[in-house]
């Protein structure tokens, strides 16, 4: 590991101008690769107090050996140098997207005397159109087979053109018709390419021209009564129809423009891009990479317009690119954009209408590409195995942590305050196991004291079914500490007898179900740093609990911190181990929020008539329709109540009884312009759908909860 301030540059050297600088390792090789607007400044940076580094900047600049630089002009000049840079030296702290070589493109060889459509894959050639990419090959056989009908240009490969040529009989597409048979010269070379100029044209999305013109030609076949031309001409106008129905129209005015979405994590990035030629979709690609350097979501849509179109050039580039964020600066990689088309192109993020909704369809599939990339991460066997030896070893434990529980606090400013358990056995989720918990020990916001309560509370239920199924014996941790209902925790005459039956019976309730809290783990994560990893130790501790490791995984920097220890524990960015503790921290966050959220939306649609026993939501609903509002429900009279139908006199006493018990109401507020509603406005706290909720007093959450 090398010192950075025994290569550091001395003061003056480094030029206050744009330029692109290379970080060598001891073997001069090129290990990371960026550009500056100022040298001087950018490289200062890496400079400083190891200690105030991002961990992954850190592990660069203690890896590297030397740095150098190159001035440039123009930050332009820059951009272009620093894409150079990564495609020559592949570094390895660079951000690197997959390569798109296995995406099939619809090709068009226009640099030859007879254009041939293909399906071409990896790097393009010059001379070459293509369109695309699509996700299947299949999908472009399908379309070029519809519109081979209008366009017979060639798909023959060049052995079989020539033996074509040689014979003087043309393939079976040419006697079929879909194929204009320029092997046999029925076509001059000039006519042929012609022919495929104008199967790009379609293809680039001006399809109006060719349906109108064919339209008129069908027309005047008919007018002249040569209906099998006729004939044809329809069957081709529904043939360009149903190829172009393939791609639904998304923008109007025939947009030309690229979507390209980012859906990340701290350490991985998906990014998904929509091709839209013609305000159709004509292809979509996408990529996942590794996050190897700190990197923010403006730089990693730079480094994804650098793979896009590095290598392309005029029409290839479209006129309008929309971004989920603006690379900072946004105006040199704007320029470079202009540069690569020959015409302006509009960079920015789509705000509002048919761009922004089509935006959001993207970012949706760049989420569902990163779950399915994490899904089948963690799915292998060998991966899962390889994670839990890591986190075996990184935290000093025994044997892998077969069973882990990971806990999260959530809450809205101090309000709903509720907190997850999940658990992941052998690497894998178990869902069965996650439960849920309502902090009841204190009201307002205090993480650290959330955690130690729930922390208390579920191994108190463990060491109940311990003493319960009489598992415990002198000398095991735990005999002895204080039970749940707060009594010794010593076997009794009934639990004993249980002693020595099979283990899976023991961990069984006695009508055959599971047990809630029967099983230990053998790792508990919390979600936080040294004061929550502190609290969980001192809940298992009171306890008497001594052989359950913990751990906490911060958010900010994904660094594991252990009890006692003021220096976390920072695992290689490329650890499985690391991997699986931040899916079991980000799921016990999942499932914290949705229950927050879920219990703070019943509190605040909860009703004086929840509490009226029998009263289902239909009946509840009827008597809102009735008065309007639960206000005029308050001041009605028994006999007033009962004319509601399915409302009888019973269930309208006791509706009474429950509205006096009940304390009224706070009066609605306009919170546009702060007037107290009328009281005559319409009381919706029944949860009648589609109207504005107003306030009401809160309730405690019912049903079961741990």
């Amino acid at each position: 590991m090398a010192d950075p301030s025994s290569y550091r540059p001395k003061p003056g050297e480094i030029p206050d101008s744009p330029g692109v600088y290379r970080f060598r390792d001891e073997h001069r090789r090129v290990i990371y690769v960026g550009k500056a607007k100022s040298l001087r400044q950018r490289l200062a940076n890496y400079f400083q107090d190891l200690a105030g580094l991002h961990p992954r900047t850190r592990t660069m600049v203690t890896t590297a050996a030397s740095v150098e630089w190159t001035v440039v002009s123009t930050e332009v000049e820059a951009l272009q140098l620093e894409y150079s840079w990564i495609k020559e030296y592949d570094p390895r702290f660079n951000v690197k997207y997959r390569d798109d070589k296995s995406y099939p493109y619809l090709a068009v060889t226009m640099n030859e005397e007879f254009p041939r459509v293909q399906v071409m894959r990896g790097h393009k050639k010059k001379g070459v159109r293509y369109f695309g990419p699509y996700a299947h090959a299949w999908a472009i056989r399908d379309t070029v087979d519809l519109l081979l009908r209008v366009f017979p240009v060639r798909t023959c490969s060049a052995g079989v053109f020539k033996n074509a040529s040689r014979t003087g009989r043309p393939c079976l597409l040419g006697y079929i018709g879909k194929c204009s048979a320029p092997c046999v010269g029925r076509i001059s070379p000039d006519d042929h390419w012609e022919l495929a100029d104008e199967f790009c044209d379609f293809m680039t999305g001006r399809t109006g021209t060719y349906l109108r013109r064919l339209e008129q030609q069908m027309m005047e076949a008919a007018e002249e009564m040569e209906y099998e031309r006729a004939a044809r001409l329809r069957d081709d106008i529904e043939a360009l129809k149903k190829a172009m129905e393939k791609n639904a129209v998304v923008l109007a005015d025939a947009t030309d423009a690229d979507l390209i979405a980012i859906a990340e994590d701290e350490l991985e990035a998906a990014v998904q891009i929509f091709h839209v030629r013609g305000g159709r979709v004509r292809g979509q690609r996408g990529w996942v990479t590794d996050k190897v350097e700190e990197i923010t979501t403006g730089a990693l849509v730079e480094h994804a317009l650098q793979q896009l179109y590095g290598e392309e050039t005029g029409d290839a580039v479209p006129k309008e690119v929309l971004v989920p964020a603006l690379p900072d600066p946004v105006e040199p990689v704007q320029e470079w954009l202009t540069g690569r088309r020959g015409s302006n192109v509009s960079l920015r993020v789509p705000q509002r209408g048919d761009k922004r909704a089509l935006m959001e369809t993207v970012e949706r599939n760049a989420q569902q590409a990163l779950v399915l990339h994490k899904t089948k991460r963690a799915s292998d066997l060998t991966t899962r195995s390889r994670a839990l030896e890591e986190i075996a070893e990184a935290l000093d434990l025994d044997s892998a942590p077969l069973r882990i529980e990971c806990y999260d606090i959530s809450h809205l400013q101090g309000d709903d305050v509720v907190a997850s358990m999940v658990v992941f056995e052998d690497g894998l989720q178990r869902k069965s196991e996650y439960r849920r918990f309502q902090i009841k020990g204190f009201e307002g916001q205090d993480d650290v004291r959330s955690m130690h309560e729930v922390i208390t509370r579920r191994f108190r239920r463990y060491l109940a079914e311990k003493e319960r199924t009489g598992e415990w014996t002198d000398g095991e941790p735990g005999a002895g500490e204080a039970s749940a209902n707060g009594s010794a925790a010593t076997p009794s005459d009934e639990s004993a007898s249980v002693t020595g039956a099979p283990f899976t019976d023991a961990l069984k309730d006695d009508d055959g179900r599971p047990k809630r809290f029967a099983y230990p783990p053998q790792l508990v994560v919390v979600d936080g740093g040294q004061p929550q990893v502190a609290a969980a130790k001192r809940a298992l501790d009171e306890l008497g609990i001594d052989d359950i490791a913990v751990c906490g995984l911060a958010k900010r920097l994904e660094e594991v911190w252990l009890p006692d220890d003021d220096d976390p524990v920072v695992l290689p960015r490329t650890s499985e181990g690391l991997y699986l503790l931040q899916r079991v921290r980000d799921e016990a966050h999942r499932f914290a929020i949705t229950y927050q959220r879920t219990k703070r939306t019943k509190r605040l649609r909860s009703s004086p008539l929840d509490d009226v026993p029998g009263l289902g939501e239909t009946r509840k609903q009827a008597l809102i329709k009735h008065f309007g509002s639960v206000r005029k429900l308050r001041s009605a009279t028994i006999d007033q109540i009962c004319e509601v139908p399915g409302i009888g006199r019973k269930t309208a006493e006791t509706i009474v009884a429950a509205l006096a018990q009940a304390a009224p109401p706070a009066p609605a507020v306009n919170m546009a312009t702060g007037e107290i509603m009328d009281e005559e406005e319409p009381d919706t706290t029944a949860g009648s759908p589609g109207e504005p909720v107003t306030a009401g007093p809160p309730e405690e959450r019912r049903g079961q909860e741990t």
